[in-house]
């Protein structure tokens, strides 16, 4: 795990710029080191703050990024520390990049069928020398311990140096966390990151990303399923951040 790290509300979130998260990342896919990356948002954050075994899954993983750009900010506002936002959506490309560069080996799990068919496809043609060591659909049910232990033993004998895990939270961080000391890779939960990389979805435009609202440009994509989300995770996100503020300010 790396130390150097700032306690935003209920996460341990990793602080740094953004090229140091990716030379660590980097350094653990090429040691094969069995470890993960969580993705943190303000929905894991509340996730987190809701649920302590989460929240202690979460804080155990080797790298916490600073997805949302409320987190970034939350830096600032509570430690007066600048922090380079590190989105998903930035590091799946860029760790595509470096891994065709440098000759590592990525694993996909997760997703659809009809998404890793795609994937497949985008990466053939955007990254035509990259090393693919696999793509895996998981059933939608959980596993038993033989199945468990099938799908481990598959993905260890790809030996992959990364397997970008697209479950969603907290379902992949749960999985990642299950199987650190069991899968020799380092695991990322990308979730919502790989629909955009192949344009299954669209990103916010950067205006709206810098002015920390890319969640009202995805609200607007899916609003059905986003509104109680959103609105709970978000104001109960403001609520705690300046309740830690206040505490951090006096203490």
């Amino acid at each position: 795990m790396i130390n150097n790290y700032k306690k935003i509300i209920s996460l341990n979130i990793t602080s740094g710029t953004y090229n140091s998260f990716l030379d660590n990342i980097v350094n653990l896919a090429k040691e094969k080191k069995s470890s993960y990356v969580c993705v943190a948002n303000v929905h894991m954050t509340i996730e987190a703050y809701d649920d302590s075994d989460f929240c202690e899954i979460v804080n155990k993983a080797d790298i916490v990024t600073p997805d949302g750009m409320p987190l970034a900010k939350a830096f600032k506002i509570l430690y007066g520390v600048k922090q380079d936002r590190v989105a998903g959506m930035d590091l799946l490309p860029d760790l595509l990049e470096i891994s065709e560069r440098i000759g590592l080996s990525v694993y996909f799990y997760g997703g659809t069928d009809l998404m890793l068919d795609k994937t497949k496809n985008f990466i053939n043609n955007k990254y035509p020398n990259l090393k693919m060591a696999g793509l895996f659909s998981p059933p939608f049910r959980i596993l038993n311990e033989i199945e468990k232990k099938e799908v481990s033993e598959k993905i260890n004998s790809s030996e992959p140096n990364i397997v970008f895990v697209v479950l969603g939270c907290p379902k992949q961080e749960r999985w990642m966390a299950e199987n650190k000391g069991i899968i020799n890779a380092c695991m990322i939960g990308v979730g919502g990151a790989l629909p955009v990389l192949i344009g299954e979805q669209k990103r916010a435009p950067k205006w709206m990303q810098s002015l920390s609202l890319e969640w009202l440009y995805r609200f607007f994509q899916e609003p059905k399923r986003l509104f109680r989300r959103y609105f709970y995770t978000n104001t109960k996100f403001l609520y705690l951040l300046f309740k830690n503020k206040f505490f951090v300010r006096n203490r």
